[in-house]
């Protein structure tokens, strides 16, 4: 995903399987080119202005007349009234989003377009789960660690069927982010419906502050230095890069790489970090817009290149996980082990709006250095290793374990 804002300029994101919920950046994006346009706002009733942007012909296609006709009859007729013009203009380009029935395709009022910003700064309120919509439903894509959504139990792949007992049927993800976000120390209630169950679970899990801690390192007894990433927000890099330096400097003979439940974030970072392994001018990702690809290039120094590395991922690995862990992959620089990844590889252009707005369209798609599709495939790990509940409540980490032994026998 590229990412830039000016005016209705043009961030562009590889969204994080996920996008982005309440929680967290779900969302990769990336820092890139510009585009301006000019708004095209309903003026009155019955025209439109287009300052200087000239629309397609939709003649043929649409009548506006229609659209005024219905404005102008909910504004007189609605049993409740006064009916807002804001609400009304607000829905109308919500419905003109939704209509290309793509989840990551979202238009954003004034006020959530700020609530998403506050989330790209790595600390917001909330719950600390990132959310997605899979077959039509809003799924947890995976709760943060020590996160409330963490200690409560919530699950990669549960279903939130309703919030406060309000059914997310028809919901996008920022409306149930809507619902979810609060005041900190509220308590919000998640109806959830886990894989395998036949009736739905209630979790009330109160909102907390979500500090999210984008790198951490450590370093093994045996020489392993272990660096795991929660999620690629804007401090990313810069962590990543000491923990490289440490890495190097406390002599480690190995690395893992944990992506696991990193639900991606911004697309520069993932292409930062895949410099460490690919060396100047290799390729980290390929955009594909509608058959015209572009290669996006590495400029790191490849310093971790000689230094055998695991990549841990699981189904919530996405969006900017996935294009690390598939360039990785591609390019020999790191082993992938544990379970296939969430399959996130679309990429959306975020127009900031001249009203505080802002609108998300899904303009491309990622693929792997060799050219490999990531959307709603994800990348099979070289090794599968699978983690089972009963795993987790045994304190066993049999992917973890499974990277070692390999890096052993290396």
């Amino acid at each position: 995903m590229r990412f830039s804002r000016s005016p209705l300029s043009a961030p562009l994101w590889a969204f994080g399987a996920v996008l982005v919920a309440v929680l967290c950046v779900a969302t990769g994006y990336a820092v890139g080119a510009q585009q301006s346009a000019q708004a095209v706002v309903p003026v009155g009733e019955g025209h439109v202005t287009n300052q200087g942007f000239i629309p397609p012909d939709v003649s043929n296609d649409a009548d506006f007349a229609t659209f005024w006709e219905v404005w102008r009859a909910v504004r007189a007729a609605y049993v409740d009234q006064p009916v807002s013009e804001k609400n009304l203009y607000y829905g109308s380009i919500s419905g003109m989003v939704a209509s290309l029935n793509d989840p990551y395709s979202t238009y954003f009022t004034p006020e959530d377009a700020q609530a998403f910003d506050e989330q790209l700064a790595g600390s917001f309120f909330g719950i600390g789960a990132q959310l997605d919509m899979k077959d039509d439903q809003i799924v947890v894509v995976a709760p943060l660690p020590g996160t409330p959504a963490d200690r409560a139990g919530l699950r990669t792949g549960d279903s939130i069927v309703a919030i406060d007992g309000v059914t997310t049927d028809g919901m996008n993800i920022y409306e149930a982010v809507s619902h979810i976000r609060g005041e900190k120390g509220t308590a919000v209630v998640l109806s959830i419906l886990r894989d395998g169950a036949a009736e739905t679970q209630a979790f009330s899990i109160v909102r907390d502050e979500i500090t999210v801690d984008s790198v951490t390192y450590a370093m093994k007894d045996d020489h392993v230095a272990v660096i795991e990433i929660s999620m690629f927000n804007e401090d990313t890099s810069s962590l990543f890069a000491k923990a490289a330096e440490n890495a190097v400097k406390d002599g480690a003979t190995s690395i893992v790489l944990d992506l696991r439940n990193n639900p991606g974030g911004l697309l520069d970072s993932a292409i930062d970090l895949a410099g460490y392994w690919i060396p100047k001018g290799g390729t980290a990702v390929i955009e594909d817009v509608r058959g015209t690809q572009t290669k996006y290039p590495t400029s790191g120094s490849g310093s971790l290149k000689d230094i055998p590395t695991v990549v841990l991922v699981n189904g919530g690995s996405a969006s900017a996980a996935e294009i690390l862990a598939g360039a990785l992959q591609d390019t020999h620089g790191a082993t992938v082990i544990g379970e296939q990844t969430f399959g996130k590889g679309s990429v959306q252009e975020y127009r900031d709006l001249p009203d505080g707005g802002a609108v998300k369209i899904t303009v491309a798609r990622w693929l792997t250095p060799l050219g490999r599709s990531i959307d709603k495939q994800g990348i099979a790990p070289d090794s599968v290793v699978p983690l089972t509940i009963e795993d987790v409540h045994a304190n066993l980490d049999t992917q973890f374990n499974a990277a070692l032994d390999f890096l052993q026998k290396k």
